[in-house]
């Protein structure tokens, strides 16, 4: 059996840049330097993008929002200071994994709700009052936080939830029943209602 020397030298190359990223992120970290730690994980509903700072995960992305352009917008709005850390989002991953897996129905990790303020913040905080396998329309979650009025207001608010998925935007409906907009798509939404309905 021959052994190609430039694999040898190509396989050489990626494990020598793993161990030095490795140092640069702990070295980060160590030193207070690491503001936005990113990685993505495989999901049911395509990859997701997750980032999060020393205070909590503060975005979860679907890949039709374009992870590239997703952590550009973070390097202009937190920091510019942005790493691959895969193991500094390892609750948030394993506790999506366990979702996905109908082991797990509500997420207990710490969130960084800075991306989310004003109107949008008090639709963010009441979206994770909304249980598991429950639905609520534009207009209950307008009426919930004291805006009647405001139902387009809150699907707005919904499409730029930070979090979703870990924060449920998808739980929100029309009034008529049907699912309305969402920021993975509709493919998306509807696959996360349908992991969440109780089967009979």
């Amino acid at each position: 059996m021959s052994i190609n020397m430039f694999d040898v030298t190509e396989a050489d190359d990626a494990d020598t840049l793993a161990r030095l990223h490795g140092r640069l992120t702990a070295a980060a970290d160590a030193d207070g330097l690491l503001d936005v730690a990113y990685r993505t994980i495989d999901s049911p509903v395509g990859s997701l993008l997750l980032a999060a700072t020393p205070v909590g995960v503060v975005r979860v992305a679907f890949d039709v929002e374009i992870h590239d352009a997703v952590l550009a917008r973070l390097a202009e709005t937190l920091s510019p200071r942005i790493l691959y850390a895969p193991h500094r989002l390892d609750a948030v991953a394993r506790q999506l994994d366990e979702y996905f897996a109908k082991q797990r129905t509500t997420f207990d990790v710490p969130v960084d709700l800075r991306l989310a303020d004003g109107f949008r913040r008090s639709v963010v905080e009441h979206l994770r009052d909304i249980g598991y396998g429950r639905r609520e329309s534009y207009a209950q979650v307008a009426a919930a936080i004291g805006s009647p009025r405001a139902v387009r207001a809150v699907g707005t608010a919904c499409a730029h939830n930070p979090l979703p998925v870990v924060i449920p935007c998808h739980r929100v409906v029309r009034s008529d029943g049907t699912i309305g907009q969402y920021v993975g798509g509709p493919h998306a939404k509807t696959a996360l209602l349908d992991l969440e309905a109780v089967r009979e």
